[in-house]
């Protein structure tokens, strides 16, 4: 229950941090695609045996659920039954039904390892906070930082197209980074930046691009607060089903995380996985890989012609 939280996020004595990032589960009232889903992410967890778990964003379908929270929680029952630490940011679909995010976030509140937070109420959004990683040498020191954003859901009439990132949320990363200090960290939220299709323009990424990057029209700059904090090693989002390429953009990679919903559109010969992240705390950076429906392990480590759209 709330107050029965697990201890706090730590490297492990061979100096790692596992995390797998889930996105756009799609989770709503088709128990068959349901299963699915809660079966690929079953195999993801056994296969990497995770130190934590990001859902980011879409986890489930609010406007096809008859009961939005009660699905949400059982999108999450793999992690919980693994006792696997475990922190969600919402998406644009995820309280489109009866439930509000505020509502969501009350149902995560419940689950004994879910660490989600609201975040201060004065800015814009639900689920803007942060989580340590501790040092693997026992210190109560935070060695890194997961940085999560609540990336928002539509713009206003008459700009069109998807939500950004308000400025009380960048002026709070600023903040939060600078009393952070040196500390590398990463950052986790649904909707992609502007960045992301500047970075699929250059070619220099790896992976897959099969449908536009559904980012914002209006760039409100949390890549360049991002930039000048100096520390954020990987940006992680969801949102766009079947794209999965990432690149490093000026010093920080950008990447796309692996739809596993099976209650929502994919694509032919794309299969439903998880993105896996392997932080490191003597050199403060990650190494990043896939991992699919099908048990397969797919790494990317040398710069290849990306299968475009």
């Amino acid at each position: 229950m709330e107050g029965n939280r697990p201890r706090s996020l730590r490297f492990r004595s061979d100096g790692t941090f596992t995390i797998v990032q889930f996105t756009d589960l799609h989770l709503h009232d088709n128990r068959e695609a349901n299963e699915r889903t809660l079966a690929l992410m079953a195999q993801v967890l056994e296969s990497e045996q995770p130190d934590f778990a990001v859902l980011t964003g879409d986890i489930i379908a609010g406007r096809s659920c008859s009961d939005p929270a009660t699905t949400f929680l059982e999108a999450v029952r793999p992690l919980e039954e693994r006792a696997v630490p475990w922190a969600a940011v919402f998406g644009n679909h995820d309280d489109e039904g009866t439930a509000s995010r505020e509502e969501l976030l009350a149902a995560q509140r419940l689950c004994r390892y879910g660490l989600t937070q609201r975040g201060p109420a004065q800015i814009a959004g639900v689920g803007n906070f942060t989580l340590d990683v501790h040092s693997s040498k026992g210190s109560d020191d935070a060695a890194a930082v997961l940085y999560f954003l609540d990336s928002g859901s539509y713009a206003p009439e008459g700009v069109g197209g998807y939500a950004w990132i308000q400025p009380s949320q960048v002026e709070w990363f600023r903040r939060t980074a600078g009393a952070k200090g040196a500390r590398p960290g990463l950052v986790f939220f649904h909707i992609p930046l502007p960045e992301y299709e500047t970075l699929w323009q250059t070619g220099d990424c790896l992976g897959s691009k099969h449908e536009p990057v559904c980012c914002p029209r209006v760039n409100s700059g949390l890549f360049l607060a991002m930039l000048e904090a100096g520390t954020i090693r990987g940006v992680f989002v969801g949102h766009d089903h079947v794209n999965d390429f990432e690149g490093d953009h000026f010093g920080i990679r950008l990447c796309y995380g692996r739809a596993g919903g099976y209650g929502t559109y994919g694509r032919e010969g794309f299969p439903r996985g998880a993105r896996v992240i392997r932080l490191h705390e003597r050199a403060g950076d990650f190494e990043t890989w896939l991992r699919l429906d099908d048990g397969s392990r797919v790494e990317r480590r040398t710069l290849s012609p990306p299968a475009r759209a």
